[in-house]
């Protein structure tokens, strides 16, 4: 007899829906094809055991079980559920009506109990796409799947609970999520706050203006002086994800096995910080199976590389094409994948190996052309894509000892808000442009006219600083978004001088 059940594959973002065909025969083998890897192959072992152990049993017949389409690679242990029941069905163990209705998808323990897998929500929006009814799942991933609310999701713990339901036993509980009751509910909170910083109002201001027009920073100053704790705070004064945001966001995390269980919805921006000895693959996605990266996991939100010069150089050259592009393309000789990775970079550095050059109280021990050569582990063509270079004092005991209370991440973040609609209005009929930092060079030419005056300022600080053209641009972009902040509708002398000065490494004699 010949079943169809149906599973789903995850490339990228994105889910393909498989056919698993099951054919009992005369004979006594178990044949699995359709291009599977091992964990999909160790599927009949995990099969006899959990069969066992549940009250069924394993046809002692010829078993060919097909995963369509068979040029595709499946890969994993989540098809063991899809295989089962359709094993079953062919055996006439259980009922065949109303298979074709229902993707299923689950790893199978021994004992018959469901394991969680990954990718929950792309194979939930892609089988809503093609009309299937519902989809049975692990009962820790149902909550993300039921994000779609076209579908009817059923989370089980046991394989019994899907067989009762195809016996027409028993129904498991439907899972629902209110989309926006989720979303309204995790949408503000944070233990983290603007106003725990004290001091650092010139560091607060050039974050707000990064976080106003989505700028990379990088922040250079002395241990202590808070460069950590002020990057942790920036997604507080962010605006609020969108639920199209959320949606993509958790796409990508639900891929990469990142959704806490029993979660929905990521409604608040990624904060991701990974460590200064990451691989290269690992900050920007791939291997064998093609994963997303660090910079996909930022998506929407923040990466903070702390301790930049510490970063291998090749890790932070496979940067550059992403930070222009907002995307990461893996190829690979059977396919090619591609992640999104819109993020705001926020980098840390020390002025130099020691941490105290040009520190106003304790003297730089490192020796001469020592400071210039640390400042080189991070090249030109990746600095001049950081928008907003800052330097980082350490705060004085008198603003540490203070009883005054900072200015909340909530106020803060009402005037970046108010910015971001501006920009939002700005790039109404621009496609997949948001904010100020993603203008592209032909929109610069004519959103950010300067006047005579402006332009002779910028003109003598390009001559006197030696400005590359990417970093003309940056200047204006910023200016843009000091101009917004402010509520004017044209880049003043102020505006523009205001992001001059936010490009202190290009200083020259800032190294010494």
């Amino acid at each position: 007899m010949l079943i169809k059940t149906f599973g789903s594959a995850v490339y990228g973002i994105n889910a393909t829906t498989i056919t698993v065909e099951v054919n009992c025969d005369v004979g006594t083998r178990f044949f699995l094809v359709g291009l599977p890897d091992n964990a999909v192959k160790e599927s009949q072992q995990r099969l006899l055991a959990a069969f066992k152990n549940i009250g069924f049993k394993m046809p002692g017949r010829k078993i060919v079980v097909n995963m369509a389409p068979a040029d595709i690679r499946k890969e994993g242990s989540a098809y063991d559920v899809t295989i089962a029941i359709g094993v079953l069905a062919a055996s006439e163990q259980i009922p065949c009506e109303g298979l074709s209705d229902y993707i299923i998808m689950g790893e199978i323990s021994l004992d018959g109990t469901i394991l969680p897998i990954k990718g929950a929500l792309p194979i939930a929006i892609q089988a809503a796409k093609e009309g299937f009814k519902g989809f049975f799942l692990p009962k820790e991933n149902a909550r993300e799947a039921a994000i779609v609310s076209e579908l009817v999701v059923y989370g089980v713990q046991n394989i019994t609970e899907v067989i009762d339901f195809f016996k027409g036993e028993s129904t498991p509980e439907r899972v629902t999520v209110d989309i926006q009751e989720e979303f309204e509910r995790f949408q503000s909170h944070s233990e983290l706050d603007f106003s725990d910083v004290k001091g650092q109002e010139n560091i607060k201001r050039a974050l707000e203006i990064a976080a106003a027009g989505g700028h990379n920073v990088i922040l250079i100053g002395p241990p202590g002086a808070g460069k950590t704790m002020l990057a942790k705070r920036l997604p507080t004064i962010l605006p609020p994800l969108t639920v199209q945001e959320a949606l993509e966001t958790t796409k990508i995390h639900s891929v990469a096995g990142k959704v806490g269980k029993n979660t929905s919805l990521i409604c608040t921006r990624p904060f991701r910080s990974p460590h200064h000895t990451i691989s290269d693959v690992a900050l920007v996605g791939g291997g064998g199976h093609p994963q997303p990266g660090e910079i996909s996991l930022a998506h929407n939100g923040v990466l903070f590389l702390d301790e930049l010069p510490e970063f291998k150089r090749i890790v932070l050259e496979v940067m550059r094409q992403p930070l222009e592009e907002r995307k990461v393309t893996i190829s690979r000789a059977r396919s090619t994948v591609e992640f999104p990775a819109s993020f705001m970079l926020v980098s840390s550095m020390n002025p130099c190996p020691c941490g105290f050059h040009n520190h106003p109280e304790k003297e730089c021990v490192c020796g001469p052309g020592v400071v210039l050569k640390y400042l080189n582990k991070i090249s030109g063509p990746l600095l001049d894509r950081i928008d907003i270079h800052v330097e980082v004092t350490p705060v004085p005991f008198s603003e540490l000892s203070k009883e005054r209370i900072s200015e909340k991440s909530e106020e803060v973040r009402a005037r970046v808000v108010r910015a971001r609609k501006i920009q939002e209005l700005r790039f109404a009929e621009s496609e997949n442009i948001y904010c100020n930092s993603q203008m592209s060079a032909k929109q610069l030419r004519t959103i950010c006219k300067i006047s005579p005056e402006c332009n002779q300022l910028l003109k003598t600080a390009v001559e006197r600083i030696g400005l590359s053209a990417r970093a003309y641009d940056r200047i204006l972009k910023v200016a843009r978004t000091i101009a917004d902040l402010a509520g004017s509708n044209d880049i003043q002398a102020e505006h523009l001088a205001e992001a001059i000065q936010y490009r202190n490494l290009d200083r020259e004699g800032w190294a010494g």
